[in-house]
């Protein structure tokens, strides 16, 4: 089985399933396909899924619901709220709308998404989800960053449990500025784009292309949203080539995903990693990771000296 670790007063599993893909911005994706994905992940072990009333305009939610409706068995699930506004208005709306579509009473944890340092800073907003909490509508909350700063200041704010950020290969800079302080904090951190969108998976060529709805394509240069989601921040011509340089410093087996998922559960500060799977076959390949042994610490000095020299230098978008 998959092993777990602890979200404030919960245990959760290491690998969780990150679903933006099932709101449709990864590619098409049929109802039949999400629901065989999200069954094949909770058969592999995975009781953990991230989602966003963004995915898809709420597609993502709602499929969830009606694979929830199938279990007897509790599954946390993570979703989020967008930065319209901050107004106590907005996120009561939106908490009651994440509600509907997932079809349960209580709302296992709500995540700000990527909002702005100005909302950040309304009062209103830390104080609304404390209220939120009270009224027993969410268990707990926590916030989806994209900055050290943005970081550091939710870890100050009162009931705040988890922060979910980019953390991979190619973007390894959070453990130095805010692990320690998230873990004496008891501050859960949540892995997304684990893989650098597929980039880590070590199956794309020159010749790959993504769909005109894939976030690959009309994001590849930050032209939608943070240009650190799609990629990691790295052109995706300079991602190819140093993931060829990786494969040199990386033993053949297990594959390059299994690796890089391993190396991210490595660090005791994280909680989950939430890899996204379009495919069966990627959600079950995925909850391998955990049962794997941890990697030489040879290799992860090896690995951190790769980012420093090779990497750090071509990683685009904010820190």
């Amino acid at each position: 089985m998959i092993q777990k670790r602890k979200l404030f007063q919960t245990l959760v599993t290491e690998i969780g399933l990150g679903c933006w893909q099932l709101g449709g911005d990864w590619g098409e994706v049929s109802d039949a396909e999400a629901l065989e994905i999200l069954r094949a992940s909770h058969e592999a072990g995975v009781r953990f899924l991230d989602t966003a009333a963004g995915y898809g305009a709420g597609r993502s939610e709602r499929l969830i619901g009606q694979f929830l409706k199938e279990q007897s068995e509790a599954v946390f699930v993570a979703t989020k709220i967008g930065r319209k506004e901050a107004s106590e208005a907005h996120l009561r709306t939106g908490v009651e709308n994440s509600l509907q579509r997932l079809g349960v009473e209580t709302l296992d944890l709500i995540q700000l998404h990527c909002w702005t340092m100005e909302h950040l800073r309304q009062h209103v907003v830390w104080e609304t989800l404390r209220d939120l909490q009270k009224e027993g509508k969410i268990r707990q909350f926590g916030a989806s960053v994209e900055s050290v700063e943005e970081a550091r200041f939710c870890m100050a704010q009162e009931g705040m449990v988890s922060l979910q950020i980019i953390f991979n290969l190619f973007r390894q800079h959070p453990r130095d500025e805010f692990f320690a302080e998230a873990q004496a904090k008891g501050v859960a951190l949540i892995v997304r784009v684990p893989l650098a969108s597929g980039l880590l998976s070590g199956k794309f060529c020159a010749e790959t292309r993504f769909g005109a709805g894939d976030h690959r394509n009309y994001n590849k240069d930050g032209a939608a949203f943070h240009v650190g989601e799609t990629f990691g921040g790295l052109t995706f011509e300079k991602g190819l080539e140093l993931v060829e340089q990786l494969k040199s410093l990386l033993p053949g087996e297990p594959p390059l995903a299994a690796l890089a998922l391993r190396w991210i559960l490595d660090h005791d500060a994280v909680t989950t990693v939430i890899p996204g799977a379009s495919s069966i076959r990627q959600a079950v390949a995925n909850a391998e990771a955990s049962r794997l042994p941890a990697l030489p610490v040879e290799l992860h000095q090896k690995l951190a000296e790769f980012y420093r020299n090779q990497v750090a230098p071509h990683v685009r978008g904010q820190y």
